[in-house]
């Protein structure tokens, strides 16, 4: 089943050349070029939540067009790579690359960054700050270089790995950020809010990127970073998003992203200092953010609203982090669920999200589909390695 979805999924972002909408993109209104300076504003908050809670689609109403968004496209490159592994299939490359072709040309201006970076392709506000179209953050930044990095080693293509690599380079100029005696990586240059899986995902990159370079440096600070977001975690195993007021939410797919980054850093220095962390942080994310059916639940103490994206997390961790034979099954049954709940046949893709008392059936590229064809191509890859059939 995942493998029919998966392919279903790819056919239409193909087809679509990769553009499409997306939950947050509301303020790419055209109607905003009229009054610009309101993106940053009250109204800008309320009307990119509008957009993003709403069952409705207003995009073609109120001039909103299909886009590509950088993180999206990395996201499908590397479940192509995944398919690539598995299927052998060489038709595949020369999409990866004229995809990789693309990333590097949106890089962020190099003259302000020095170091490649990326960032989404709408404006974004949030409570705490508003960041203009195009600015990089960290997350975009690492997903698109991690994309470039395993493409140039399937394509022996030294300068897809050399970009990849470089971003660690702005990671560590431009978001490194020291605040009450605590070392972390910011989400976007000049703010400094502490955000656990953002911080950790910069870790992970430049623990890789000095490991590769042999930067010494780097695996220090990846190391530093890393201790400050396990010396915060709870004693039970589980993590606030972050530290601010509006932070204290616990969530799948961000617990997720904190687990796949500390194993990163553990496989890329090659250290077992992080293990206990894990393993704590693994038996809390299995018994508090899922249910027995294989049901990924959105907040440790809501299930609603269901979302492939935490799906899609899960299945990811289970096989990287975990890697059991439990595990595998589990995710195998997240998939199950997943397809059950939230896919819709008769479109071919996945809803965006089901609400204790509606459904919201956009098609979001990046959010839902991005993800949702990159971990069931995982899990397809995993299974036929580990000589499981579908």
């Amino acid at each position: 089943m995942h493998k029919k979805v998966a392919a279903q999924i790819i056919q239409d972002a193909i087809a679509s050349d990769f553009k499409g909408f997306d939950p947050f993109d509301g303020l790419n209104s055209k109607l905003f070029d009229i009054v610009p300076h309101a993106r940053n504003s009250l109204l800008g908050l309320f009307w990119i939540q509008l957009f993003k809670i709403s069952p409705i689609n207003f995009r073609k109403l109120l001039l909103v067009e299909k886009a590509r968004n950088p993180k999206g496209v990395a996201i499908f490159i590397s479940g192509m790579l995944q398919d690539f592994h598995r299927t052998k299939d060489e038709r595949l490359l020369p999409l990866c690359l004229y995809l990789a072709e693309w990333l590097l040309s949106i890089k962020c201006d190099l003259e302000t960054w020095d170091s490649p970076s990326w960032g989404y392709h709408f404006d974004w506000k949030a409570r705490a700050f508003f960041v203009p179209k195009g600015k990089p953050n960290i997350i975009t930044t690492i997903y698109v270089s991690r994309a470039l990095y395993d493409l140039g080693c399937v394509l022996d293509l030294d300068y897809l790995k050399q970009e990849g690599l470089a971003s660690a380079d702005f990671i560590v100029k431009h978001l490194t950020t020291q605040i009450d005696g605590k070392t972390f990586f910011a989400y976007i240059p000049g703010e400094s809010a502490f955000v656990h899986n953002a911080s950790l995902w910069g870790a992970a990159w430049v623990a890789f990127a000095g490991a590769v370079k042999n930067n010494e440096d780097y695996k220090q600070l990846a190391l530093t970073v890393a201790r400050q977001s396990v010396a915060d975690q709870h004693s039970d195993g589980s993590w606030a998003y972050g530290t601010r007021s509006h932070h204290g939410f616990i969530d799948g797919f961000h617990t997720g992203y904190n687990l796949e980054a500390l194993h990163e850093i553990r496989t890329a220095l090659n250290t077992q200092e992080f293990d206990q962390s894990i393993e704590n942080g693994m038996r809390y994310y299995k018994e508090n953010l899922f249910e027995e059916d294989g049901t990924a639940k959105y907040y440790h103490n809501n299930r609603y609203p269901l979302d492939v994206h935490s799906s899609a997390q899960a299945i990811i961790t289970f096989l990287k982090v975990g890697g059991s034979a439990d595990d595998v099954a589990f995710a195998t049954r997240v998939m199950q669920k997943a397809v059950d709940d939230l896919y819709l046949p008769e479109k071919g893709h996945f809803c965006y999200q089901v609400r204790r008392h509606f459904s919201n059936k956009i098609n979001y590229m990046r959010w839902t589909q991005a993800w949702a064809y990159y971990s069931f191509s995982m899990l397809a890859n995993y299974l036929v390695d580990n000589d499981e059939s579908d």
